[in-house]
This record gives C-alpha cells, sequence and structure tokens, in this order.
C-alpha cells in the first residue's frame, strides 16, 4: 500500500497530511480538478469547495535535503524551521501572534527532493495568510538570536537519536543503501555539520531553491478562481523566476543481501530492512502496489500474520514502497525482544523469500485489488489530504485525472503481474539493519545508566 504513515516514509521525508476534518465534500470534489494558471503565470490544481469556510494549501519546490552542501548536510532542515521565525519588519514573536490570532496553520519542511509547505485558514482570514507566507518566502530574517535557537533545538534531537535504536537503524540503513549519493546523508544534519552551518548557508539555499520555476500547488477550499489567482500572484510572484539545483545523479540503492549491526545496550532490538524499489513511471508500478499490500499492507497480509499473529515475535511491522526523484526503495521496521533478534529476522527473510519464489495467490490478489480501490477515497476525506494527493501527483507527473484512472489501473494487474514483480523486488534478499544487544548478550539484562 502507498503512502502510508509510517516511520518508513518519515525516514525518507514524507508529509503527512491529515488536518482538516471535514465529511465527505472533498470526496465528492475530488472529481472537478481544476488546472488554474494565475495572471502572473502561477500555476494550481485546484478544487472550488464551499461546503465549509476553510481553505487548504500544499506546495512544493525541487530542492530538499539533497540539496544540502556536502559538507554541511542539515541546511535544508534549518531554513524550513526558520522561514516562519520573522519576515520583513516582523520579529519571530509578533509573527507567530498574527498566526495564532487568526487560526493560520503554515509549516515547511524538506523532505529528501522536496522543500515543502502547508497553509491552512479560514476563508475570511485568506488575505492575512497568504501575505504572512509571501512574507516568508521572500524576506525571511534569520536573526542570529533565532537562528541560534532553532539549531540548539535540533542539536538536542539529534543527541537523543544518537541513542535512539530507531533513528540508528534508520540513518545506517540509507548509508549501506546509497553510501555517498545525497540520500545516504542524514537530512536532519549530524552533530557535527549543524553547528558548522552558517546564516548565510541559510540564504543561500533559500535564494538558490525558492524560484517559481519548480513550484507546484494545489488548493482545496471555499476559494474562486479570480480571487485564488490574484492571491497566488501575490504571494509566489516575487520569487526568482528559476531555481538554482546542483545536479542530482541518479542511483540503485545497494544490492542484497547485505546485513549491518549496531550494538547498543538496550532491551528491544531495532530491525530495518529492504532493497531496491520500483520506481513511480515503472510500468510494474502498480503491480509493486498490489502485491506490496499483501505482502505488509494491513491486518491480512503476509508480514502481520507470520511474524506477529504467529510467531508472536513483534508487537507490530510495517513496510512500504517508498520512491523519489532519482531512486526507490522498499523499507520495512519493526521491533523485538533481544532474545528473539534472530528468529524475527529470520522469520521476516523466509516469508519475503516466499512471496518471491512463489507470489500471491489468486485470493489474495483479488482481496488486495478491493481494498485498494475501496481505500483511495478514504484516504482523501479531508480538505488537506486531497490537497496533499493532487500536489504529490503533480510531483509524480501523473495526470490531473489520475484520481479517476487509478481504479482502472489496479483492476489491470494480473497474478502473472505481480509474481513477476515480487521476485523483481524480493527475490535476492534484504539489506537489514540491527540496532540492539549483542546475541551473546541478548539473554542479559540491560545495563542500569551511568550516573553522571
Amino acid at each position: 500500500m502507498t503512502y502510508p504513515l509510517t516511520r518508513s516514509a518519515a525516514l525518507i521525508g514524507g508529509d503527512c497530511a491529515a488536518m482538516l476534518t471535514l465529511s465527505s465534500a472533498p470526496l465528492q470534489a475530488a472529481a472537478n480538478i481544476q488546472r488554474l494558471v494565475s495572471p502572473g503565470g502561477i500555476e494550481a490544481w485546484f478544487v472550488q469547495d464551499a461546503t465549509v469556510p476553510l481553505i487548504a494549501m500544499k506546495y512544493a519546490f525541487s530542492g530538499g535535503s539533497s540539496q544540502d552542501p556536502k559538507d554541511k548536510p542539515g541546511v535544508g532542515n534549518l531554513v524550513a524551521a526558520l522561514l516562519e521565525e520573522g519576515s520583513g519588519d516582523l520579529d519571530s514573536k509578533t509573527y507567530h501572534e498574527r498566526l495564532d490570532r487568526r487560526a493560520i496553520k503554515l509549516s515547511f519542511s524538506a523532505t529528501r527532493d522536496h522543500f515543502r509547505g502547508s497553509l491552512r485558514m479560514l476563508k475570511d482570514n485568506k488575505d492575512e495568510a497568504y501575505d504572512l507566507l509571501r512574507m516568508a518566502l521572500t524576506s525571511a530574517r534569520f536573526e542570529p538570536a533565532d537562528v541560534e535557537r532553532i539549531r540548539a533545538h535540533v542539536l538536542s534531537t539529534l543527541r537523543r537519536e544518537s541513542t535512539n535504536p530507531s533513528s540508528l537503524a534508520d540513518r545506517k540503513f540509507l548509508e549501506v543503501a546509497f553510501g555517498d549519493h545525497p540520500y545516504g546523508r542524514p537530512d536532519t544534519g549530524t552533530l557535527d555539520s549543524v553547528p558548522k552551518i552558517e546564516i548565510a548557508d541559510l540564504k543561500d539555499y533559500a535564494r538558490r531553491i525558492l524560484a517559481k520555476d519548480t513550484l507546484r500547488i494545489a488548493v482545496v477550499g471555499d476559494v474562486d478562481p479570480d480571487t485564488l489567482g490574484k492571491l497566488l500572484d501575490n504571494t509566489f510572484g516575487a520569487l526568482p523566476a528559476e531555481a538554482e539545483l546542483t545536479p542530482i545523479p541518479d542511483v540503485v540503492a545497494a544490492k542484497p543481501p547485505q546485513r549491518a549491526f549496531i550494538p547498543l545496550d538496550v532491551p528491544q532490538t531495532v530491525v530495518t530492512f529492504g532493497g531496491p524499489g520500483i520506481n513511480r513511471h515503472d510500468p510494474d508500478f502498480m503491480a509493486a502496489d498490489v502485491v506490496n499490500h499483501i505482502l505488509c499492507g494491513g491486518p491480512a497480509s503476509r508480514l502481520f500474520n507470520e511474524v506477529r499473529e504467529k510467531r508472536g515475535l513483534v508487537y507490530e511491522i510495517s513496510e512500504a514502497l517508498l520512491w523519489m526523484d532519482h531512486s526507490a526503495l522498499f523499507i520495512g521496521n519493526t521491533g523485538t525482544r533481544a532474545d528473539r533478534a534472530g528468529e524475527t529476522v529470520d522469520a521476516v527473510e523466509t516469508e519475503i523469500r516466499r512471496i518471491a519464489d512463489e507470489g500471491p495467490t489468486q485470493k489474495e490478489l483479488d482481496e488486495a485489488k478491493s481494498y485498494l480501490k475501496g481505500s483511495q477515497m478514504l484516504a482523501l476525506g479531508t480538505s488537506a489530504e486531497l490537497a496533499q494527493a493532487l500536489l504529490q501527483y503533480q510531483q509524480d507527473k501523473l495526470p490531473i485525472d489520475y484520481i479517476e484512472k487509478r481504479n482502472a489501473i489496479v483492476d489491470a494487474v494480473t497474478l502473472d503481474d505481480t509474481r513477476r514483480v515480487a521476485k523483481k523486488l524480493w527475490g535476492d534478499g534484504l539489506l537489514t539493519v540491527i540496532v540492539g544487544r549483542a546475541p551473546q548478550a541478548a539473554a542479559q539484562p540491560a545495563a542500569p545508566p551511568k550516573s553522571n
């Protein structure tokens, strides 16, 4: 199943979308997607929905953490955290007071390939909301005091992650999968790199990345096309015409099988597993989506049943297809008792080898298709979720009517397709990262923390 809200998605930098709880209105409006071009040439995919007086906008610029300087990973992440910390003649405190007074929700994030933003507001507050966004994008202050405050917060998070088994497993997995490629670097930076980032680095990143030629926008809500066009021009019109992006090469994740172990004295062992995936425009992508749902798409999936239900080895296990502009992965996560880590890894590997060798059954295929067709619209139940989906479709270069076409694409997947793709995805085995106690120490209780 695609777009899971799991640790795997967060690892690559996916954007969680569930925000504005409306009704079924966005579902009914989803078929009325317009391609809007403002008087100034700013393009957006737009769904006009006056059911409630709210507007949700998602947008993204190409770039993301892959555009960080090689020796300074974490620049894009810092920029994302600082854009709402004052702009123009408004300091950080005043800027946030303006947002809070009108209940305007504004945020930024840097994923591997994109610098993303989210804006939502009541219809009556749209002018102020879009103007505050304009200020953040075009005249961020990057005041030294704000930079140091945010830097301290990032460093505090990185220190916690340095002893967190899940964080260690995630970072090591990307390092194993991508090596020296930008995708192999930690997107939030390191304890060594973040202190070296200067204000000039932040300003240079914003100047290079925030440009109109790579901008993609999706808007859902209570606003008419003419008004929205003017808001988009006022907000984005002053940005540079072209971004200055460093070329990023395509890369195939390291070939399995490979296994890495990080010793950490904790009671629960964390396992991250995966390997090369399927690119979004590969003709086999939908077959991969279907068979991946069979492998680990919920309580009826193979990994859930075999590893959790039958053997009781784990409480939770997840796995997902993830695709980026220059590569693709399948990646999964689980955790288990230290003394059962080996048994858990063996069980996961056995089940993945079995589906690679035999493929799914016709019954599994039929049930997976039914679920995937029925779940699509449920996943677009809010204006923010629909806007996020429309933004993702643009980034994936899918047609504007993809929502209407998708179920037919799912229906066209055959049993032979899924068996061929299962072998393609999982036939070589797994890249596996294990974080926990060494096998010989697994039967011993965790050592108490040392006092300072």
